[in-house]
């Protein structure tokens, strides 16, 4: 995966010391039930669409450029499903992260699903219930969280909730 240039600077100061990550992840249903996800070509597993915020990005709108840019498909970001971060992760080159991690329920409103940038090896529409069997543990989680969510709202229990997209 591309290392955003903002990493890089800092790495330059740090080295490889932990470095606590602003990460966001979609889950994107269509209308038809099924959920958006990508083979990574970092470790060839299926995953749901996700990436790093930029310095001063908001939430919303970065996770509607990484999901742009990883599968060609534009969104509207709906709602805030699930934070949480995951156990340190050391890389190849030494460098040591952590990351908290911002999960979206997403809509698809245009674009054909395609593999748009290196960071992916496939890019494909899966139903909720028949996803491929070596999709990421997390990603398994996140999208069991947005369904859930997503039942709720549909009830009527779940919150409106709205993003800053400035």
């Amino acid at each position: 995966m591309p290392v955003p240039e903002f990493i890089t600077h800092l790495r330059r100061s740090i080295g490889h010391d932990l470095l606590w990550m602003p990460g966001v992840s979609a889950v994107v249903l269509d209308d038809a039930g099924r959920v958006l996800l990508g083979r990574r070509s970092d470790n060839g597993r299926w995953a749901v669409p996700s990436g790093i915020l930029e310095p001063g990005e908001q939430p919303a709108v970065g996770l509607a450029r990484e999901v742009l840019e990883e599968t060609g498909v534009e969104v509207e970001v709906i709602a805030l499903t699930a934070v949480e971060s995951g156990e340190p992760i050391g890389y190849d080159n030494g460098d040591r992260a952590q990351y908290v991690d911002l999960c979206f329920w997403c809509r698809p409103v245009s674009g054909e699903a395609h593999v748009a940038d290196d960071e992916s090896l496939e890019v494909g529409w899966f139903p909720t219930d028949a996803v491929p069997p070596d999709l990421l543990d997390t990603s398994v989680g996140r999208l069991e969280r947005a369904l859930a969510y997503v039942a709720e709202h549909e009830a009527g229990r779940g919150p409106q909730t709205f993003f800053h997209r400035d």
